[in-house]
């Protein structure tokens, strides 16, 4: 198994999901964290010139956006699971339909998130989804 947490300093995890430019990608083995690595992670802040709102689509949805979520998931797609602070609706959709489980959480300690989650203690917070305009970072 495999969780991938969104960062940008490589210990805290980052409340906007597409604003992160790393991953730190944790390998599990029999409930053990067996190996860590940095991935580059591709970013809103890097696609400042292409739109995030296309008429007909919710803010954050659309074909432009669905191009910049694929190029953000590449290197993720062998990930069960992403943990986050928070994410918008597109992003969230595009990594269920990826087969990976976004996790929104308030915790920000990379290490005590993922072995929260390992335990079984992590709680999903919905409730950090953003919506609507300006919010699906």
């Amino acid at each position: 198994m495999k969780i991938a947490v969104v960062t940008d300093d490589h210990s805290t995890i980052s409340a906007h999901f597409g604003r992160a430019v790393y991953y730190e990608v944790f390998n599990i083995s029999d409930g053990k964290v067996t190996g860590r690595e940095t991935l580059s992670k591709a970013s809103h802040n890097q696609s400042a010139n292409e739109p995030h709102a296309e008429p007909g689509f919710a803010y954050g949805q659309g074909s432009s956006e669905e191009n910049l979520h694929t190029r953000m998931f590449a290197s993720i797609l062998d990930c069960q699971v992403v943990l986050a602070g928070g994410m918008g609706q597109g992003a969230y959709n595009g990594l269920r339909q990826a087969g990976v489980q976004p996790v929104l959480t308030d915790m920000r300690d990379i290490e005590q998130a993922v072995n929260a989650y390992l335990e079984g203690t992590l709680t999903d917070h919905p409730e950090l989804l953003h919506r609507g305009h300006g919010g699906s970072l």
